[in-house]
């Protein structure tokens, strides 16, 4: 099942961290007052926030941020997380806000006198500093005791980091990750090994391919993506295999072929390793009418 887990930084300033490892979609919903400024990143996976009774949504995509802001009427907190995805959300107000920054800080579009009343809604991309930061917010691995203070620092480095205009590369403490090149190329990684799936290079070929050595590919991706290359792309191939299943145009041993698989009985084992079931157990719980 999804999970939601709520941390009170201070008064007036909350981090929630969603996290949905299930195959179904999950639900969270949450009042927010109207004097609170949302902000939204979308760390694995898609998610969608809904109003006004489901006549409106908006998409948040995997490395992209939603900032919500609407002085005029209360935005409740609605979403709905797709299967196999991370949401981190920072909820503050807009006087806690302000006293943040400087007077000097007049890029920020609404915190102009003129747009104080205004409602403010922005896509944005995850930064790589940024997306250092999302990934240690889910990977914590500290005392329980210095929890608070963690998410604390942790919570209003996001936020300086999603108003910095230019990002200094050598403010990340990350032992390797200090560099936003590396980052982009830790990127690239996951794009590669996606694209190539069922034929997916090695670790040695992948590192020269995008201009690390494979000590920092490892490193790299595991801070990233909370994972180990090929278990990244184990989860991501079993996902994709589970959607093939759902459209109902590919047999078992179609989509274990197109994924990767040359012999059925080890597609059937590795989804069975990922979904607890058979692929063919699978299709017949998602429609009972097979034979």
């Amino acid at each position: 099942m999804g999970s939601q887990e709520i941390i009170k930084i201070e008064d007036d300033f909350t981090l929630i961290r969603f996290q949905n490892d299930s195959v179904d979609a999950f639900n969270a919903q949450r009042e927010v007052d109207s004097g609170l400024i949302q902000f939204h990143f979308g760390i694995k996976g898609k998610a969608k926030f809904i109003f006004n009774q489901g006549n409106y949504a908006l998409e948040l995509k995997e490395e992209k941020s939603l900032l919500l802001y609407n002085p005029q009427k209360e935005l409740p907190l609605n979403l709905e997380l797709a299967p196999n995805s991370w949401v981190i959300s920072v909820i503050i107000s807009i006087k806690k806000f302000h006293a943040l920054f400087s007077t000097e800080a007049d890029y920020i579009t609404f915190l102009s006198a003129d747009n104080k009343d205004k409602k403010y809604y922005n896509e944005g991309n995850i930064s790589p500093s940024m997306a250092i930061v999302l990934s240690q917010l889910f990977h914590y691995s500290l005392h329980p005791s210095i929890k608070n203070l963690y998410y604390k620092g942790k919570g209003y480095e996001l936020l300086s980091l999603y108003f910095n205009r230019t990002e200094d590369p050598n403010a990340e403490q990350c032992p390797f990750l200090i560099d936003e090149d590396n980052v982009m190329k830790i990127r690239k990684a996951k794009e590669i090994i996606i694209a190539n799936m069922a034929e997916p290079p090695g670790l040695q070929e992948l590192a020269d391919e995008i201009g690390l050595n494979l000590k920092k590919l490892k490193m790299g991706f595991k801070q990233i993506y909370g994972d180990t290359v090929y278990g990244f792309l184990f989860d991501y191939k079993m996902d994709f295999a589970r959607k093939l299943l759902d459209s109902g145009s590919y047999n078992v041993n179609e989509v274990g072929l197109k994924i990767g698989y040359s012999t059925g009985s080890h597609f059937i084992a590795a989804f069975k390793k990922k979904f607890a079931t058979t692929p063919k157990k699978y299709l017949m719980s998602i429609n009972p009418n097979m034979q």
